[in-house]
């Protein structure tokens, strides 16, 4: 199991300490740092800036959201920030949801496993600098075909550092697990647990299987956020998570088109789920969170005396995962670095 740092979304400014966790993280030999975006700040910004001092932890995107970019500009960016960081870059990418996609980038959301495929698709090309790139999809085309009929197939002026960036896909449902398996080089889940391992795996080996498939099992990368916070007050400790779960399930996205909703309830919370999503539509946050139940934090975190996270990470090592992505001061990543590596 690798160890990874996340430095999460802005809320007003820049997230305090977050330019020396990842100098602490580098020197404790974490793998890799990601940055975030929702509608904000953008990742690729801050990756580059905070990036520019380190020199050996690889630094990715947790996601660069589809809608934001073009495939072409992000592939651009992508070569740029390899060849800055001399090949340290990890493109995360995901197709968000209908909220964020339609209410923020004023974008229609159709068919977003199909979308995904076609920008993966014409990124790969982009990347190989093998010939002028043309595409013919139902979401995107090269060159354009109902513009002013100038446009001409063109191949970037960059010669990528590496040909093969390493791409992995944000993915929720088993379909685009499945998905991100065969066009992928890695997987972003969102939440994970323990308890979800053979769905997960099911749905990652019906990608592999695929033919043209990128990766096997043996060679693919899953990097979760595992969210970690050790208290000698098991409630104490969970409810500096409840906040995020209660977001995630009860505001984000709309009823029946909430993907975190979604993968928190099939852990065998369907009930509490529609319990929590209807208290905070209604505007009843503070209830909301109140009916988060304890052992639905602990299906989805590490919390509680050192003693307590100490014995619960080995069912999280015996799963699919690859890298845990935590958070934190550079205290709090020492003490994880001593549990973990």
């Amino acid at each position: 199991m690798k160890l990874s740092l996340t430095t999460g979304y802005w809320s007003s400014g820049p997230p305090p300490g977050a330019e020396e966790s990842i100098r602490v993280a580098e020197d404790l030999g974490f793998d890799s740092a990601w940055t975030a975006e929702a509608y904000g700040s953008d990742c690729l910004t801050p990756l580059a800036w905070w990036g520019a001092k380190t020199s050996r932890i690889k630094l990715g995107t947790a996601i660069a959201q589809l809608s934001a970019r073009t495939p072409a500009a992000t592939a651009m960016a992508a070569m740029t920030l390899d060849h800055l960081s001399g090949g340290r870059f990890i493109l995360g990418i995901g197709a968000s949801g209908p909220q964020v996609v339609e209410g923020w980038y004023g974008q229609p959301y159709p068919r977003p496993l199909e979308r995904t495929r076609e920008y993966v698709s014409i990124m790969r090309k982009i990347f190989a600098r093998e010939e002028p790139v043309t595409f013919e999809g139902n979401h995107y085309q090269l060159p354009h075909k109902n513009g002013a009929g100038l446009g001409k197939p063109l191949k970037s002026t960059v010669h990528p550092l590496r040909n093969d960036i390493p791409v992995y896909l944000a993915a929720e449902g088993p379909k685009n697990v499945a998905l991100a398996a065969e066009i992928a080089d890695g997987w972003l889940p969102m939440f994970f647990s323990p308890k979800m391992d053979g769905f997960y795996r099911e749905a990652l080996s019906e990608g592999f299987a695929r033919p043209g498939a990128r990766r096997s099992q043996s060679d693919f990368e899953v990097a979760c956020l595992v969210p970690i916070v050790v208290a000698n007050d098991v409630e104490a400790a969970a409810n500096m998570i409840r906040p995020m779960l209660n977001l995630y399930i009860g505001g984000m996205g709309a009823r029946g088109a909430n993907f975190h909703y979604d993968a928190i309830a099939r852990l065998g919370y369907e009930a509490e789920c529609a319990q929590i999503q209807e208290l905070y539509l209604a505007g009843k946050r503070n209830e909301a969170m109140a009916a988060i139940p304890l052992r639905m934090v602990e299906d989805l975190a590490l919390v509680g005396p050192i003693e307590k996270v100490r014995e619960e990470l080995p069912a999280w090592k015996s799963t699919c995962l690859t890298t845990m992505l935590v958070g934190g001061p550079p205290q709090m990543l020492e003490m994880v670095a001593k549990l973990v590596l």
